[in-house]
């Protein structure tokens, strides 16, 4: 049971982040101009090339890790286009070795700083039916909130991209936060428990074999 060993989160955070409201409101009406890596915008024009042949619907699957979400949201939406999005390649190199499905759909996986993808997405008037971010790192430690997805500049970005979103996590304030940050963004979101009868990550399989529960928010943008 070596996967049934995963510590549950500790913060020194015992709620929602005192400054949320104010992080969130000040990325809401401010411009990010972080330049665009080369190295993302090579691989989003890649990338982009076959979402615009593609006549069907486009799902994103973000921080998607090693793809076993992607291969795994690639079954359940078999005529979807599903792109996996990670920074890392070590999780990435690992797919086909691992964790690679024959059966599944057409999915892609892409190496790429999510601050400019997202970013490069939006402007090509992507328009994804499905957005997932599940078991994104939470950061934690209060002073690292700008860390997280909902507490940073791109945030408006992800609501922007549209679609249904889902953001899963094993520690409850995660969701509960980013569903803060959606109300102040003018889409309000329910927080759930979540609990299926199959993980659809490794994540997900390990936090629930080590007893940990799941949260979730789903809400269309």
């Amino acid at each position: 049971m070596a996967e049934a060993n995963s510590r549950c989160i500790v913060s020194n955070q015992p709620s929602l982040h005192e400054k949320l409201d104010e992080i969130v409101n000040k990325h809401l009406i401010a411009e990010f101009k972080k330049p665009i890596a080369a190295h993302t915008q090579k691989a989003f024009d890649e990338v982009n090339e076959r979402v615009q042949a593609f006549t069907g619907d486009i799902i994103l699957d973000s921080c998607c890790g090693v793809g076993e979400s992607t291969a795994n949201l690639a079954k359940l939406h078999p005529k979807a286009l599903i792109i996996g999005i990670d920074k890392s390649s070590h999780r990435l190199d690992k797919h086909d070795v691992e964790y690679k499905q024959t059966d599944s759909g057409q999915y892609i996986l892409v190496q790429a700083d999510l601050n400019d993808f997202w970013r490069l997405a939006v402007a090509a008037n992507w328009q994804p039916t499905h957005h997932y971010l599940l078991y994104p790192n939470p950061w934690p430690k209060a002073k690292h909130i700008g860390r997280r997805w909902h507490g940073a500049a791109v945030f408006p970005f992800i609501v922007k991209l549209g679609g249904q979103l889902e953001v899963r996590s094993n520690w409850d304030i995660y969701v509960r936060e980013f569903a803060r940050a959606l109300q102040l963004a003018g889409h309000p979101a329910a927080v759930e428990p979540y609990s299926s009868e199959q993980a659809i990550t490794p994540f997900e399989r390990k936090y629930w074999m080590s007893g940990q529960s799941s949260t979730r928010l789903v809400v269309t943008l």
